[in-house]
């Protein structure tokens, strides 16, 4: 069984911990990874959601995600997330989220990170991913068009895909 620890809305963590499946207290919030792998074609890799997986099933989706277990950091999350679900072991060192979106019950940290992944060569985890593939960011709003990606608004992929070669909100320098 995995257990989350609950953290303020400051993102501290309260010490406090709850099994997965229970609902998060008010006032607590839980914590949240996706990882958005890139390639030097610029393409992001995607996954498709077992069908027998709840929530989404037989879904494309982002390349990872996941959920932080207690003790996680948001790096650690990552990269756990990574290996489990890819097989792929990318490392998170000195990373941090290219945004973070907070939702009612926690906060979600994306990252992007690029790796020419051989797609042939990667172990991906049968309980959870079907296959992968890599996309443009229209191929992807166009299979969320089509009702076969998750319905992330799709001003977030093209912010992904812009955010995989830049840092911060200034489009120059001073």
């Amino acid at each position: 069984m995995e257990i989350f620890d609950l953290y303020t809305a400051e993102r501290e963590r309260t010490g406090k911990t709850i099994p997965r499946g229970e609902p998060i207290p008010a006032g607590y919030y839980h914590l949240a990874v996706h990882v958005c792998i890139f390639n030097s074609e610029g393409k992001m890799l995607i996954q498709q959601r077992q069908p027998f997986k709840a929530g989404w099933s037989g879904m494309w989706d982002v390349s990872v995600g996941g959920s932080a277990v207690a003790g996680d950091t948001s790096t650690s999350a990552a990269h756990r997330e990574t290996l489990e679900e890819l097989g792929a072991d990318i490392s998170f060192e000195n990373a941090r989220p290219v945004i973070t979106i907070h939702y009612d019950e926690g906060f979600d940290d994306i990252y992007t990170v690029h790796a020419d992944l051989d797609i042939d060569k990667l172990t991906l985890q049968p309980e959870e991913v079907k296959t992968v593939k890599w996309a443009t960011a229209d191929e992807i709003i166009a299979m969320i068009d089509e009702g076969i990606f998750i319905p992330y608004h799709k001003e977030i992929i093209r912010l992904l895909f812009f955010m995989r070669n830049q840092r911060g909100t200034f489009t120059k320098n001073e």
